[in-house]
């Protein structure tokens, strides 16, 4: 893990530059995050750029009890769940996949082993996307992220049971939703 307390210090004393090197460190791996949540490259670009802001002001507050960068998560997470209860409304299933970038295309594959894993991809997306946002949230950041139970716990600052036991429920919830999808797509062919 990298200790971040060096930098943490100095943007303290005023050194802009070492904050900026915080940024610089894990502003791609919180958008990547984020976007999974926000479900809209737009709306994780605005919430990643006022997570460091709210992160630089309140940087003093930081008591270092966490990691840096579980602190500048949670700041995300707390941030993206109140923008989406303001907004409440649902992007298309086409509309999250193109601001997503999701239509990454391989030309070495086949056409048809091309269009099997779009179909894949855009059943996952769409159906994390009919999950609650803690159930998105912890899903995201275990299996997309990779992170540990206890980073999890950290960052949503949640128990660790009560970590584990929404992982359970997200995944099978998410099986159901998948499950459902094939036998929907299935039953009209």
């Amino acid at each position: 893990m990298i200790d971040d307390t060096p930098l943490i210090e100095r943007s303290l004393r005023g050194d802009s530059a070492a904050f900026g090197q915080l940024v610089q460190q894990y502003q791609d791996r919180l958008f990547n995050t984020v976007v999974h949540v926000a479900a809209s490259r737009e709306e994780a670009e605005d919430v990643v750029q006022e997570t460091f802001v709210q992160a630089y002001l309140k940087l003093a507050s930081f008591q270092g009890h966490s990691a840096f960068f579980t602190w500048v998560y949670r700041i995300a997470f707390n941030l993206t769940i109140t923008r989406r209860r303001r907004k409440k409304n649902e992007v298309s299933l086409d509309a999250a996949r193109e601001q997503q970038g999701l239509d990454a295309i391989d030309h070495a594959e086949q056409a048809e082993q091309q269009l099997m894993r779009e179909e894949r991809s855009g059943a996952v997306h769409a159906a994390l996307g009919q999950l609650a946002e803690e159930a998105r949230a912890v899903l995201v950041l275990r299996e997309i992220e990779g992170l540990d139970y206890e980073a999890i716990a950290d960052i949503l600052d949640l128990p660790l049971g009560t970590v584990r036991s929404r992982l359970h429920r997200a995944r099978l919830q998410l099986r159901d939703i998948l499950k459902a999808r094939l036998e929907d797509s299935t039953s009209r062919d």
